[in-house]
């Protein structure tokens, strides 16, 4: 690409937001929020899906493949590089939204 002043500003925004989440507060706090996002959007699925009855199958098949690909894309990656902090944020996404579906799971249950 072109060293333009819009490329030019575009990598210094990203340079100064990945200084910023370089502290380690910082980072804790977007995982945890990254967490409770995907605990919060599980449960909006789960609660959506189950009110119409119909589309309980394909939703199911969209959360395995979203977790799936969500797996491959961090575990294919060597320990320094599972460090980045979106590859990090998704995961924790995905956990958030796993636990949230086997808390809906326990609900149902009892």
């Amino acid at each position: 690409m072109q060293n333009t002043r819009l490329n030019n500003l575009f990598d210094a925004i990203a340079r100064n937001i990945g200084q910023w989440f370089l502290n380690p507060w910082r980072r804790i706090s977007l995982s945890i929020v990254s967490f409770l996002f995907g605990f919060f959007m599980g449960t909006a699925v789960v609660t959506t899906a189950g009110q119409q009855a119909k589309l309980d199958i394909w939703i199911a098949a969209i959360l395995v493949i979203m977790t799936e690909v969500g797996s491959k894309i961090l575990y294919s990656r060597t320990p320094e590089q599972q460090r980045i902090l979106w590859v990090e944020s998704l995961n924790y996404f995905k956990v958030g939204l796993i636990y949230s579906l086997y808390i809906e799971a326990f609900k149902l249950g009892s």
